[in-house]
């Protein structure tokens, strides 16, 4: 509903009710006018004109007053106005006519009539109403004079009744008006007010912030959606829940002791087991008030933002060091290229030689590759077919770390595989995995036997997974096993599986961890399905 609409509806069930009254007003009118004619009093007021008249006007208004009684609550407002204050003036000109000893003060109750319908009607219905009311008064007394010469009353009283006719239904068809007007003011207000309460429940019930909100019993008012997620016994315990001191006793204590000495201790708290360590703090809600707001701050969400901002300190550093590295790793190459064109050197000297320069292409790599990463660069993917990439990848990566006892190899279910790459980010994450693998995925006294499987799932997906058979991982250290500077290795750095994993996503790619039935760990690099171009 608009809310112009609203407020009219508003105002005019206002309206409704002093429609109410005022059909009330007009039984009594109807019936003291019955009870003038054939009560008791009858003896005591001046004889009617004609008597029949009287009595006939006085059954009828009262029969169509008590009528527009019971029909108060339905039909239009206006129309039932229009209506009632018709059947007034009709009967009561008819009323004045048959006992003008009476007529002054018939005329005078009318004067209600008439104002009450202005307020009710439009200004020019309800003026239309007041003119219509003067007239009749008017013809009133042209008509008594005409068969009563003798008639008392003389024509100054008719004109002031229409005078005052006409003051009462302005006055208060403006009254009506301001009343409308303020309805819909209010209206307005109060839809103001309403929208402003559900931007703030809304902007509390979205914070992060657990709030809280508790009287001076410890019991809880409102609280939003962080705070119920960290206090799960309000959820499960709706009659003990509410209580804080069932719900939490460790906050509850904390709260207690604030309390008491006015100090915040800012110790993380951990609420229940599962749950996260918050830090409460807690203020009332007005000086004096026993009411107190809680706000429970989740000390993950603060870890994150300062490895967010550790990250973009990092990337700024990475970047730089990267870009220094670039030219002495320059210089080893060119070093490299003028001792390969010697004549002296023998075999095994350029075996070694070729290694440098390897490995010395594949540090370049990995260096534009932190600094695409750095500077969020997208990837450069190209055809690749997977099966003899991780081939060659296992070759030069056996011909270039000393393995000694551990091995590495290529598995694939197909003979080709083609996908869309970026071959020296992929070659970046399959070293990270395997060295992972080698590392930490073998069992005491056994050397690691790592294997890179390529094959295609059952949408015709490119899959790459890097096995061990080593202990597997942890189940408590998997969810964080992709979080930066995460490690379990006292010489680590905690970056690895993350920069491989946003490697992975700047190729359209996903890289998660599976574990493995019989024991070891898989990491599954899910490839985006091939373009049908790439099968011709």
């Amino acid at each position: 509903m608009p809310l112009a609409a609203a407020a009219s509806s508003e105002a005019d069930s206002a309206l409704r009710r002093e429609l109410h009254f005022i059909a009330l007003y007009r039984l009594l009118e109807a019936a003291l006018l019955t009870f003038l004619l054939f009560g008791p009093v009858q003896d005591y007021v001046p004889p009617p004109r004609f008597e029949l008249l009287g009595r006939a006007v006085a059954i009828a208004y009262l029969f169509i007053a008590c009528v527009l009684f019971a029909l108060r609550r339905r039909g239009d407002l206006r129309t039932q106005a229009l209506v009632g204050v018709a059947c007034d003036l009709f009967f009561g000109a008819l009323a004045v006519h048959a006992l003008p000893g009476s007529g002054t003060g018939i005329a005078l109750m009318l004067m209600f009539n008439v104002g009450a319908a202005s307020l009710l009607l439009p200004m020019r219905i309800g003026l239309s109403v007041a003119a219509i009311a003067a007239l009749v008064l008017v013809g009133e007394y042209a008509w008594s004079s005409l068969i009563d010469p003798q008639t008392p009353a003389g024509v100054g009283e008719p004109l002031m009744l229409a005078v005052g006719y006409l003051a009462i239904a302005t006055l208060t068809n403006i009254l009506g008006r301001h009343m409308r007007e303020s309805f819909a003011q209010a209206e307005r207000s109060g839809a103001d007010a309403a929208s402003l309460s559900e931007v703030n429940e809304l902007i509390i019930r979205r914070l992060r912030t657990g709030v809280l909100l508790l009287d001076g019993r410890n019991h809880l008012r409102l609280a939003n959606e962080a705070a119920m997620l960290l206090l799960s016994d309000f959820g499960q315990h709706p009659g003990e829940g509410r209580d804080l001191s069932l719900a939490s006793p460790p906050l509850f204590r904390r709260l207690t002791a604030w309390r008491e000495t006015g100090a915040s201790d800012d110790t993380p708290l951990q609420l229940a087991p599962d749950l996260p360590h918050v830090v409460p703090r807690f203020t009332r809600l007005r000086a004096g008030s026993e009411q107190v707001l809680i706000f429970l701050d989740d000390t993950s969400i603060v870890s994150r933002q300062a490895e967010s901002m550790t990250l973009a300190t990092l990337g700024r550093f990475s970047a730089s060091l990267a870009h220094e590295i670039r030219n002495p790793l320059a210089a080893i190459n060119y070093a490299v290229q003028l001792l390969e064109e010697s004549q002296d050197l023998s075999t095994a000297d350029l075996r070694l030689l070729e290694i440098v320069r390897q490995q010395g292409q594949r540090m370049n790599g990995i260096v534009e590759n932190v600094l695409g990463l750095a500077r969020r660069e997208s990837a450069k993917p190209e055809h690749v077919d997977l099966v003899a990439f991780v081939r060659r990848f296992v070759e030069d990566y056996a011909a270039s770390h000393p393995l000694e006892h551990d091995t590495v190899r290529a598995t694939g279910s197909a003979q080709s595989l083609n996908t869309m790459v970026d071959p020296r980010q992929l070659h970046q994450v399959l070293t990270a995995l395997v060295y992972n693998g080698l590392t930490y995925g073998r069992l005491p006294g056994q050397a690691a036997r790592v294997t890179v499987h390529v094959q295609a799932d059952s949408s015709g997906a490119p899959v790459i997974d890097v096995r061990d058979r080593g202990p597997g991982v942890p189940e408590g250290v998997v969810a964080q096993l992709f979080r930066p500077f995460f490690t379990t290795s006292g010489h680590g750095t905690g970056l690895g599986l993350y920069i491989a994993r946003e490697l992975c996503r700047a190729n359209q790619a996903s890289l998660e961890y599976v574990a493995m039935p019989g024991g070891g760990a898989c990491f599954r690099i899910q490839m985006a399905a091939p373009s049908p171009l790439l099968s011709r």
